[in-house]
């Protein structure tokens, strides 16, 4: 029986030895389990061997298909070469004359700052808060996205919001070139940008780009129009408490808006100056003096508006618009100086205003109130303010008007209540005594004056007044003594402040003035008022002169050799027309015989204007209004002669610039230069220049390009006779009491449409019509010198405060000479050959009808069927 076997004979591996081996002498060696071993070796090798292929494969996939995705994310990205040179849209701005701001012309609103002249410690905190490794990194942090993932795993569910980890790089390449999507491909596009914008920008490029492209709430593009929308401030003037509180806008602005939400907005620029003294961009002592300071915003406020500048605002908009186009104009950073004279402005509004009030109280009547409120009266005295508050303003309410209920009434007397600007009651009184202007209109025309207030308003009826402007304030007198023994009775209470009712006149205006040399416009109104309508009559509104345009007429006159005193008919005409003859009259119906060309002028005789065309033809007529720009084109036909055309404001202004200027061009210009965001002057007014302006070392010599488009000898003569309009003539109301050399003319279109006036001083010129939108009747006999002439004098007679007295220069070759001309002496000027006084043959006295065959020299004029034959000028 064999002995059993030991534990190492179990486990000795049996190996046999090789063929033709001896046999091993002696007893056995113990043998162990060698086939055993070599399978789960074998085994081992196998599996892990698998698993390494099964990686290695995998890995080789994954890369393939991370290039297949890169490929298919690569292969439509935007070009980011243009960043080198972008530059993110800034607002243009629109400066007056005297630098004061006029507007903001933009999409984004967004100031753009180098980052040379960014203050460190802005750039600082938002590299902080949004990008601690920004230096480092090179466009994706592998860090910040292994940070990020950890923390959304933790939270996964908790409803806490994801934590991002995108760079200030990626989000330039989000900001500027992908949309907003928030999806896995933009994801990725954006990485594979951040990597590329790296490779071709510097860091300080990168940072310059984000911190005036971003966005940071109320509006704000870029952190300086965030420092101003937030603190009203400079970046150079911000706290570090400011600061930081501005970098911790890019991660919500809305929900860190300190105006809404002041203890999210703190607990965030807390975080932030943190993370800026963890970075030692600060000490941690001025970390806790920064947290110490409340967040105080101060929202930006804008210059108070130039009151009645929006007209000429929007004019130049639409100028630069057609000038560079509108993405250029809005996002172009263009700086923009214009020729506005604010003071001008706000006296020209006035004055225009105050004249559509004067002529809608002397002609409109009272329309009656813009509302009534249905009260009980037990509700009256606790439901009227709430009421009140719900009536909508009127468009073209004057900012200085107030709504106000009636409360009560008497047959004298009118108490109003209303609301002033805090929401506090406020009371007033309305008297029968200053409302004999609001006669109430019944079937469109104005009644009989009121006898009682019930005439004009009831109680309920929500109605415009204008309270007295607040008294300065002055200091009390003291009490008087106390008397002993006599208890002290208390003040009086002061009387309820008289109120001016007041409506929205329905007649419309318009004035511009402009510097007489150079054609640069100081004031334009288009209107009563912008928010009521934007369109521009000074413009937009093409309209008949009527007799402004007479003085192109009398130049051309002047041209052909005619004397100032030469004499004309002044008689009934006749001018046959297809649709049946045609006669025109004087405004005042009567006839003078042979006249003056200067008497004519003065005194707007329409049939010696008839004549004179006549003499001179219209095709010569019609040269010299389009030279001067009054028009671009008109018919060749007399009622022309008599401004049966149209024009604008501005056209006529720059056509009288043109008398002034001595016959030289002079094309109305609102803009005097335009720079690009660096500085380069890219647009100038045309017409004068400046030879060596650039030199400091000589004096200035400007050069004066514009053409000479009249005898500079002919259109003294004419401005001279304007000169006697003013004085002694139709414009006398403009020129009362200024005290200087004023030539002009008044116009006024058939059926008393049109009123205008439109004159000037050696320096400045003055265009002003009164109208309708839609042609209608101004009145019976209300003319250009009744209605236009005052408010031409009352605007003049600001502008012309400080300015000297200069007389209209005398070209060579003419001679000053008064002469009687019937009507007293007068004073003209005369060219060598022409006696002043005298006059040829009269003109116009052998052809009172005129039927066919145009011509000049008293000759007869055709009138082709189907044009206009109203009469045009009137007055």
């Amino acid at each position: 029986m064999k002995a059993p076997l030991t534990a190492g004979e179990r486990l000795a591996p049996q190996s046999e030895p090789p063929p033709g081996a001896p046999k091993p002498a002696g007893p056995a060696t113990p043998r162990t389990p060698k086939r055993k071993r070599n399978v789960f070796v074998r085994a081992a090798r196998g599996f892990f061997g698998a698993i390494l292929a099964v990686v290695v494969l995998g890995g080789l996939a994954g890369a393939g298909g991370l290039w297949v995705a890169y490929q298919h994310f690569a292969s439509d990205l935007p070009d980011v070469e243009g960043l080198r040179n972008y530059q993110p849209p800034v607002m243009s701005r629109v400066f007056a004359g005297d630098s004061r701001l006029l507007s903001e012309l933009a999409t984004e609103r967004r100031i753009f700052v180098p980052i040379a002249a960014m203050p460190p410690l802005v750039r600082q905190a938002f590299i902080s808060a949004e990008d601690q490794n920004f230096y480092l990194h090179r466009g994706v942090d592998p860090l910040a996205i292994a940070r990020a993932a950890a923390f959304d795993l933790l939270h996964y569910g908790s409803g806490k919001r994801p934590v991002g980890a995108s760079t200030i790089t990626q989000q330039v390449a989000k900001n500027m070139l992908l949309d907003s999507q928030m999806t896995l491909s933009r994801k990725a596009k954006e990485a594979i940008l951040a990597t590329r914008i790296e490779e071709n920008l510097t860091k300080d490029r990168i940072l310059e780009l984000y911190l005036n492209e971003i966005y940071l709430g109320l509006g704000a593009y870029g952190v300086a129009a965030a420092a101003q929308a937030y603190f009203n401030k400079p970046l150079d003037r911000l706290t570090l408490a400011e600061v930081a509180f501005l970098g911790a806008l890019p991660k919500a602005p809305n929900n860190f808006n300190p105006f809404r939400y002041p203890d999210a907005a703190r607990i965030r620029r807390d975080y932030v100056l943190d993370r800026m003294a963890e970075d030692r961009a600060i000490t941690q002592q001025e970390a806790a003096t920064a947290k110490a300071e409340p967040i105080v915003p101060s929202a930006f406020r804008r210059p108070p508006p130039i009151p009645g500048s929006d007209w000429f605002g929007e004019e130049v908009r639409r100028q630069l618009i057609a000038r560079f186009g509108a993405d250029m104009t809005t996002q172009g950073g263009l700086m923009v100086r214009t020729s506005l004279n604010p003071v001008l402005q706000t006296a020209a509004d006035k004055t225009l205003r105050d004249g559509l009030m004067g002529y809608d109280r002397k002609y409109g009547g009272w329309r009656g109130p813009v509302t009534h409120l249905m009260l009980a009266a037990q509700d009256f005295d606790t439901r009227w303010p709430s009421a009140l508050s719900e009536v909508q303003r009127p468009a073209g309410m004057l900012p200085t008007w107030r709504l106000a209920v009636v409360a009560a009434a008497t047959d004298q007397e009118a108490k109003l209540a209303w609301l002033d600007q805090g929401g506090e009651r406020r009371g007033g009184s309305l008297y029968l005594s200053d409302l004999g202007w609001a006669r109430p209109v019944r079937d469109g025309k104005p009644g009989a004056a009121p006898r009682r207030i019930a005439d004009v308003m009831q109680v309920g009826d929500v109605v415009m007044v204008e309270p007295p402007p607040p008294a300065s304030a002055q200091p009390s007198p003291p009490p008087p003594p106390p008397v002993r023994g006599r208890a002290q009775a208390a003040p009086p209470a002061p009387p309820p402040p008289k109120l001016a009712l007041r409506q929205i006149p329905q007649v419309q205006g318009a004035l511009v003035a402009m510097e007489a040399r150079t054609g640069r416009v100081v004031a334009m109104v288009g209107g009563w008022s912008f928010e009521q309508s934007q369109f521009n009559r000074a413009t937009q509104a093409f309209r008949q002169p009527g007799s402004s345009f007479k003085p192109i007429v009398y130049l051309t006159a002047l041209e052909k050799g005619v004397s100032p005193s030469q004499r004309f008919l002044d008689a009934p005409i006749v001018v046959n027309t297809p649709e049946g003859p045609w006669r025109p009259g004087n405004f005042e119906l009567t006839f003078n015989g042979p006249t003056p060309l200067r008497l004519a002028l003065e005194e707007s005789l329409n049939l010696v204007t008839l004549r004179v065309a006549q003499y001179v033809g219209m095709q010569a007529v019609a040269d010299n209004a389009i030279a001067f720009h009054m028009v671009d084109s008109m018919p060749k036909v007399l009622p022309a002669a008599l401004g049966a055309v149209d024009t604008t404001v501005l056209r006529e202004a720059g056509a009288y610039a043109s008398f002034a200027a001595g016959g030289r061009e002079v094309v109305p210009t609102l803009i005097d230069s335009v720079q690009d965001r660096d500085g380069h002057v890219v647009m100038r007014a045309s017409g004068l220049t400046c030879a060596n302006c650039s030199d400091p070392s000589s004096a200035p010599t400007l050069v004066d390009e514009r053409k000479q488009i009249a005898d500079p000898a002919s259109v003294f003569q004419l401005v001279t006779m304007m000169q006697g309009v003013v004085a002694r003539g139709t414009g006398y109301a403009a020129g009362k009491g200024l005290g200087r050399p004023i030539a002009g003319k008044t116009g006024t279109t058939q059926d008393f449409n049109d009123a205008w006036f439109t004159g000037f001083t050696p320096d400045l010129v003055t265009a002003v019509w009164v109208g309708f939108d839609t042609p209608a009747s101004l009145g019976n006999n209300v003319t250009g010198g009744q209605l236009a002439a005052p408010i031409w004098h009352d605007f003049m007679a600001v502008a012309l405060q400080g300015r000297p007295v200069l007389s209209f220069p005398m070209p060579n070759g003419v001679t000053m000479a008064s002469w009687e001309s019937g009507r007293g002496t007068v004073t003209d000027a005369f060219k060598p050959g022409q006696t002043p006084g005298a006059s040829g043959p009269t003109i116009g006295g052998g052809g009172a009808v005129a039927s066919g065959g145009e011509g000049g020299g008293g000759g007869s004029t055709v009138v082709h069927g189907g044009v206009d034959t109203s009469m045009g000028g009137l007055y």
